[in-house]
This record gives structure tokens, C-alpha cells and sequence, in this order.
């Protein structure tokens, strides 16, 4: 047998179902990689510090709910695109002697790229984003580059560029013709939810985006296939995201 020579490793809480683990899990035994992948659940982002002192072997994590934002004040050092979005997703562990240095990148703002562009149209040219946490930033990131200008609907305290879902009308929809659901709604095991936006003004020119990956058609994406609008999951994204966190982990 032989000797595991790296691991890394997912933190969020909770860890429900990981597409992380069974993806690095079976790229590592297809391309023959010594290294492992496992899940850490942890109710607390402290205990980041922790997890990397026990396991000597960790050489890279990924990060999920709810920790891309809390994760960043335990980090000695941020990618310059991490910094610009505000959220981290992946960390690369360096050990120096003694110290033990984490850097956090963002790569879920290649994968959403990669996946998006393909899909647009001369007509989306003006977003709406459904929610406001860590995932929405990577996104208004991409957004921004591509010059697509956007909204975000909220349930938090409103900041700038965010209106509440009941502010949803026939005119936004209308002229937002790329909506992207950055919320969580929808996912296994609660496939029956969904955003709540008034889905009768969607049109055949709209594109549907679900960064929900599991189903792999959630009701977001139902309801506006239903109408005539293209639609997209969140698989792609998340694998040209691990991609890109793997090469980070192993340069």
C-alpha cells in the first residue's frame, strides 16, 4: 500500500452531502494521486486552527457555508482576487518550521465564469442576483468584470445595489433578463424550496442560473424551463472551481 503523501479537506457546517469529497476522492484513485480528501464539520470556525495542527499531512481546504467570510481574519495572507471579493473558498497550508502559514483564494469565480459565459446572450446585459452571502460575491465579482450590471435581492439589511424580495416586479424581470440564485433554497434535502420571485414574467429570453447543484434541476430551474428560459445548474462551476483549487494546493 501507499504511503498517503497529502490530504486535504472541506470545512463547513453542515456537510450534509459534499461534492467535494467524492470528487476529489475519485480524481485522486482515477489519476492514481497519493493523497486523501475527507470532511471536517465544524460548528465553529475557530476550530480551523485546530484541524490544521492535527492533521500534519493537510496541505489544502476547501470552504463552504457559512465560513468564505469568517474564515479571512484567521488567515496570514489573501490572493489578490479573494481580497477584491471579499470571500474565500480555498486554502492552501504552507509549513515553515514552527509556522504554519494560510493563504486564502476564491476560485469560485473562475468556475462561475467558465460556466456562464458560454450561455450569454447580447440581451444580458443587467443581472439579478437572489441573495447576499458569501457565493453572491464571487459572483457580483465575475459580474462586474464581464460588465454586466446587477442588482441583489435580500432578506438582510439593505445596502447598496439590494432591494427586497417583495420589490420584485414585472418591470425588474423584465429588463433583468440574467437571474442567478446565490441562496441555498432549493437544495437536498429541501428540494421543494425555491426563491420567491413572481416566476409568471419570466420570458424566453431569460437565463436561469442555479448554483444549486444537487438536484440537478432544482424548482428554480423548473419553473423557469417551464416558461421558455434556458437554464443552468452549479455543476459546472463547482467542478472547474476544485480544479483550479487543486492546482493552487499542489504549485
Amino acid at each position: 500500500m501507499k504511503k498517503v503523501i497529502n490530504k486535504y479537506g472541506l470545512i463547513g457546517f453542515p456537510l450534509t452531502h459534499s461534492f467535494s469529497k467524492q470528487f476529489f476522492t475519485d480524481k485522486f484513485k482515477r489519476e492514481k494521486i497519493d493523497a486523501t480528501y475527507e470532511n471536517f464539520e465544524i460548528e465553529e470556525i475557530s476550530r480551523l486552527t485546530e484541524i490544521v495542527k492535527a492533521n500534519p499531512l493537510l496541505s489544502g481546504l476547501n470552504v463552504t457555508i457559512p465560513y468564505k467570510e469568517q474564515v479571512i481574519p484567521l488567515l496570514d495572507e489573501l490572493d489578490k482576487a479573494a481580497e477584491k471579493v471579499g470571500a474565500v473558498n480555498t486554502l492552501k497550508i504552507t509549513r515553515m518550521a514552527q509556522k504554519i502559514h494560510l493563504k486564502g483564494y476564491n476560485t469560485d469565480t473562475l468556475g462561475f465564469e467558465v460556466s456562464l459565459k458560454p450561455l450569454l446572450g447580447e440581451h444580458h446585459k443587467r443581472a439579478l442576483i437572489l441573495g447576499t452571502g458569501g457565493a453572491s460575491k464571487a459572483i457580483k465579482y465575475v459580474l462586474n468584470k464581464l460588465g454586466i450590471e446587477y442588482i441583489s435581492a435580500s432578506i438582510e439589511e439593505l445596502k447598496e445595489n439590494e432591494i427586497r424580495y417583495e420589490e420584485i416586479d414585472e418591470k425588474i424581470m423584465s429588463e433583468r433578463l440574467l437571474i442567478i440564485n446565490a441562496t441555498p433554497l432549493g437544495t437536498f434535502p429541501k428540494t421543494d424550496t425555491f426563491p420567491p420571485i413572481p416566476y409568471k414574467f419570466i420570458s424566453d429570453k431569460h437565463l436561469l442560473y442555479d448554483l444549486v447543484y444537487n438536484p440537478e434541476m432544482t424548482r428554480f430551474m423548473e419553473m423557469g424551463k417551464m416558461k421558455g428560459a434556458a437554464v443552468k445548474n452549479g455543476l459546472e462551476m463547482l467542478e472547474q472551481q476544485a480544479l483550479k483549487s487543486y492546482e493552487i494546493w499542489i504549485r
